[in-house]
């Protein structure tokens, strides 16, 4: 259970910035203008996607499914790093969070789970 809250509070953090400050995050999207408003709906679509999938883990809402969704999404993330900004701190940490999701996701049970 602390691992579902832990990963909850990192994606609702990131998320929540995301949402907050999306022109500070833009430089992380891939293939577009970092100063385009593409890229601001996408930074936001990805905070409100972090939001959802939070929200999610927090209430114990179909944890093994949720976090499939993290690991979809960090995959997404460590691979838009990579490519952007090779390997670094920020990468390295994200893949810590990847294993977090991943090992979340292919957990049998998940305790005060609203669903399996």
């Amino acid at each position: 259970m602390a691992a579902r809250v832990l990963l909850g509070l990192v994606f609702a953090w990131f998320g929540y910035h995301e949402l907050w400050q999306p022109r500070l995050w833009t430089g992380y999207v891939p293939a577009v203008s970092s100063t385009s408003g593409l890229a601001v709906w996408a930074v936001l679509a990805h905070g409100f996607l972090l939001l959802i999938v939070a929200a999610a883990l927090l209430f114990g809402i179909a944890p093994r499914l949720v976090s499939w969704v993290g690991v979809i999404v960090m995959v997404e993330v460590v691979l838009s790093l990579v490519i952007l900004h090779g390997l670094s701190d920020i990468t390295v940490r994200d893949v810590g969070v990847l294993g977090l999701a991943l090992a979340l996701a292919t957990q049998r049970r998940h305790p005060l789970a609203l669903t399996r």
